[in-house]
């Protein structure tokens, strides 16, 4: 058994990629829009191996579910959790560190996830495991609902997030320009990236500027392609170069070359691959892209298939997921095919 999560748009993509790496697995139930309850044929360990081997684009978070339990919304459940808690003993390596995740579902709840998360962490500290809270090796997995609760332990690198329904977080900053900040936060996390002590970085579709300001807290110059204003605060910096182009204008009578490529341009997602193909001509041997590409409402897979296929062409995927910050796009990493 296993619980997966993806956006609401996209539950439905996100249980054919699943279906495509196990295609006996049969959906019990949609326990919440967006969070599937699945059957797997394969064992956990035999499906997660093929998650590491195709990673999903849409699919956000998996976690097996090894226990159910029955809940009744009273002092009683934490008591049954704990319980249940300790019969998963066996599946946690007492060499590595774990965690606890908790995600409630419904109203009425007369405990928040932190009572959940602190009950069933401290019974299984007082047995002798390690509690690792930000870089745990393993994760006990708790879903509850109204009626029931699931959980399971699994590693953390099979989750396919660090997240609790890889719902990633982020403090909001007093300089802070735009959300599409926390979009590129995300990305950098997931995908692995490092930015490079010095070097130059060309945003296209920069305005207002959230992801050219995130390059300059990171010490890059940048060179900003937008029509529109960027923020007033990024407009006085002298480490960025604002040019009042489209990509389509600035791109084919550029020679300027660049440590980051960054684009989150509200094209077609097609339309923005293609200008990432004329742009590969300008990222350095070692450096790397991250952009997104935006999704229409309807065959949102095909037209993800179609852009990712154009992007093969001339680089190399390191990954592409819809994000938890991501809306109507995904958000693809890159680095240059020599």
């Amino acid at each position: 058994m296993m619980l997966f999560t993806s956006s609401l748009a996209s539950a439905k993509i996100a249980l054919e990629e699943i279906r495509a790496l196990d295609p006996s697995a049969r959906l019990r139930r949609w326990l919440e829009p967006g969070l599937g309850w699945i059957e797997l044929a394969l064992s956990w360990d035999a499906f997660a191996a093929l998650l590491r081997e195709q990673p999903p684009v849409f699919c956000r978070h998996v976690c097996p579910v090894q226990i159910t339990v029955p809940l009744k919304q009273d002092a009683s459940d934490l008591e049954m959790l704990v319980e249940s808690a300790r019969q998963l003993n066996p599946s946690l390596d007492a060499a590595q560190t774990f965690s606890v995740q908790t995600r409630l579902f419904g109203e009425g709840w007369p405990y928040a996830r932190f009572d959940v998360n602190t009950r069933l962490a401290n019974a299984l500290t007082a047995q002798g495991f390690a509690l690792d809270v930000r870089r745990p090796a393993q994760i006990l997995s708790v879903a509850l609902t109204p009626k029931t609760g699931y959980l399971g332990v699994s590693r953390a690198a099979d989750n396919l997030s660090d997240w609790a329904g890889g719902e990633r977080r982020f403090k909001t900053e007093p300089e802070q320009i735009s959300r599409a900040e926390f979009k590129l936060l995300e990305a950098l996390e997931t995908f692995g990236l490092s930015w490079p002590n010095v070097g130059h970085a060309l945003d296209l579709g920069a305005a207002p500027g959230g992801w050219t300001r995130i390059a300059r807290v990171n010490g890059l110059q940048v060179t900003a392609i937008d029509p529109a204003d960027l923020a007033p605060p990024l407009a006085t910096d002298p480490g960025i170069r604002h040019l009042r182009h489209t990509a389509q204008r600035y791109l084919p009578g550029t020679d300027d070359t660049f440590d980051v490529i960054l684009n989150d341009m509200r094209v077609d997602a097609r339309d923005s691959a293609r200008s990432m193909l004329t742009a590969h001509r300008n990222l350095k041997r070692d450096g790397w892209a991250v952009m997104t590409l935006k999704l229409p409402h309807s065959h949102a897979e095909r037209v993800a298939t179609s852009a990712l296929g154009l992007l093969r062409q001339r680089y190399t995927l390191i990954g592409a997921r819809q994000l938890f910050h991501n809306r109507n796009e995904i958000t693809v990493a890159l680095t240059g095919r020599q």
